[in-house]
């Protein structure tokens, strides 16, 4: 299905159902606030979005800690759920999305990309064995439940991140039709 489509259905799900959503986005890098504010009308349903690329603004502006991420890793399960609920916290809106990954240090056509044979300049990716170029966590939040998938994505740099939007998208889309519909006036 088309990033634009997939980006509407969800602005008129939450809509119909009264609910507000913030992102704390990573590898993406905006990619999911940018489908969403394609949308006519996005605005009564995307409170907020921030891009926390760096670890420091993981720790400023979601529930992160250093410690967390000494433990964990900037990508793992725990870090997208704690941005996921610290962004919907902070925000005020009923559902946040976290997304934390890893999308390699190269797009295809990249002047940069070595040739075969030739050796790779020194990017560090955060790739290992344990967590490849591709691996993606994205948690959803609310204040009634929690959940996180966890992603290996194949493909250059760009591919990840638009593969990772549009896997957002539809799990943002699910996981707002389960959500009870806020009735018009009622506190949330």
């Amino acid at each position: 299905m088309e990033m634009y489509i997939l980006a509407q259905n969800v602005v008129e799900t939450l809509k119909t159902r009264g609910l507000r959503v913030a992102f704390a986005e990573s590898c993406t890098g905006g990619m999911l606030a940018a489908a969403i504010t394609s949308v006519p009308g996005s605005s009564a349903v995307l409170d907020m979005s921030i891009i926390t690329y760096a670890n420091s603004a993981k720790i400023e502006y979601t529930d992160v800690t250093q410690n967390d991420l000494d433990i964990q890793g900037a990508v793992s399960e725990r870090i997208a759920r704690l941005m996921a609920s610290g962004i919907r916290r902070r925000s005020g809106a009923d559902i946040g999305v976290g997304i934390t990954g890893i999308a390699g240090a190269f797009n295809s056509g990249c002047v940069s990309q070595p040739s075969q044979g030739e050796q790779s300049p020194p990017f560090d990716t955060g790739a290992s064995v344990e967590k490849p170029v591709g691996t993606v966590y994205i948690a959803i939040d609310s204040e009634r439940s929690s959940e996180v998938r966890h992603c290996v994505f194949a493909g250059d740099r760009q591919s990840v991140r638009e593969q990772t939007t549009q896997f957002t998208l539809e799990v943002l889309h699910d996981y707002s039709l389960r959500q009870t519909p806020c009735k018009s006036g009622q506190e949330k």
